[in-house]
């Protein structure tokens, strides 16, 4: 993981972009999206990898737009001889809705690249791909910048509900941007006798969230799996929400179990972490374990507020170690954190809690 802070820009200072993509239509397109955006300005493009290393040392952009599948220098490839010696330049890659791209692109987010978009159809009118592209990629450059200086954590406007006593029963964690790379580092933290599920929303469409969960499954001893509806949960099992789908966790006979719909997103987000706490917050409430960490947004903040009001424990990962500190941010100022924590602290502090008699 590559923490950064949010860059402040000074009044009138604008974003510098560099695009980098081996279609002209594509490049002309982004172009013509970004350049309608007063605060962002593309200084420079690229047709490839090679080209975009020298527009880079050329123009010091802030944030390159990163195509994967170029001729000479693939932008898998740029990424990495990027990162060796520039760690400062935010990276969005952009991505197919193809099992190759999923994969490029979970590939590109463990080198260090920052966000993704999906590229947008080629089916509609220019100005429907216009659309959907300043929609998707406009506030993924803009997350990583803010026009005004102000403390980044604020005292809670209130002490989180203290956890009762009891054994730990589910531990849930919710994620989004820098949340591949995140996942990567924590999840083989987990002992290989830690009994306890683990239900992890990342936002993700779907395909991409199976590659995470099938990635995920090969850093540790314990079983990584996409969620399935009506299916039993086991110990030492990890849950990954499906893409486009909420996941809720009910209480059967047997014990709990998934359940998955496809009901209007929550936060502009599907699977949607408050979905899934305020599900917890119902079946476990006290006995759950929650975290959230980094991502855009404040997907989150409303089912850690059910969840405290039940005594779950709540864990926030702080600013420093977090790509984009929306998500737990939003968590903290609702002053509901129990615990803010480096990203490395995360699980051990899970592990403790839940261990606790």
């Amino acid at each position: 993981m590559r923490p950064q802070q949010i860059r402040v820009l000074q009044p009138g200072q604008k974003i510098r972009v560099l695009v980098v993509d081996d279609s002209v239509v594509i490049r002309r397109l982004v172009c013509h999206a970004l350049e309608e955006e007063p605060s962002i300005e593309v200084v420079a493009v690229a047709s490839d990898g090679a080209i975009a290393l020298n527009r880079v040392a050329q123009f010091n952009p802030d944030v390159i737009t990163l195509d994967i599948e170029m001729p000479e220098l693939d932008g898998i490839e740029m990424l990495r001889r990027l990162r060796k010696n520039d760690r400062q330049t935010r990276v969005v890659m952009f991505s197919t809705l193809t099992e190759r791209g999923a994969s490029a692109t979970l590939e590109a987010l463990s080198l260090g690249a920052d966000d993704y978009v999906t590229k947008a159809s080629n089916a509609g009118s220019l100005d429907l791909s216009l659309a959907s592209l300043r929609s998707e990629l406009i506030p993924r450059i803009r997350q990583f910048f803010c026009h005004e200086t102000a403390p980044s954590i604020v005292p809670p406007r209130h002490t989180p509900a203290v956890r009762m006593q009891g054994p730990t029963e589910a531990v849930a964690i919710g994620v989004s941007t820098g949340g591949p790379a995140a996942l990567g580092a924590i999840v083989p933290q987990f002992p290989e006798n830690f009994d306890i599920p683990v239900f992890i929303v990342q936002h993700m469409p779907t395909l991409f969230t199976r590659l995470l969960a099938e990635r995920l499954n090969t850093m540790t001893p314990l079983t990584v799996k996409e969620a399935s509806a009506g299916e039993p949960v086991q110990p030492r099992t990890i849950y990954v929400a499906p893409g486009d789908c909420h996941m809720r966790v009910c209480r059967k006979a047997g014990g709990l179990e998934i359940a998955l719909n496809q009901e209007p997103p929550r936060n502009s987000c599907r699977p949607s972490v408050d979905v899934l706490f305020e599900s917890l917050a119902a079946v476990c409430g006290r006995s759950t374990v929650a975290a959230v960490l980094t991502g855009m947004g404040q997907d989150g903040r409303a089912g850690a507020e059910r969840l405290a009001a039940q005594g779950a424990h709540i864990i926030a990962q702080d600013e420093p170690s977090s790509v984009v500190w929306g998500m737990p941010g939003a968590v903290v100022h609702a002053g509901v954190a129990a615990e803010i924590l480096a990203l490395e602290k995360i699980v051990p502090a899970i592990v403790g809690r839940a261990r606790r008699p």
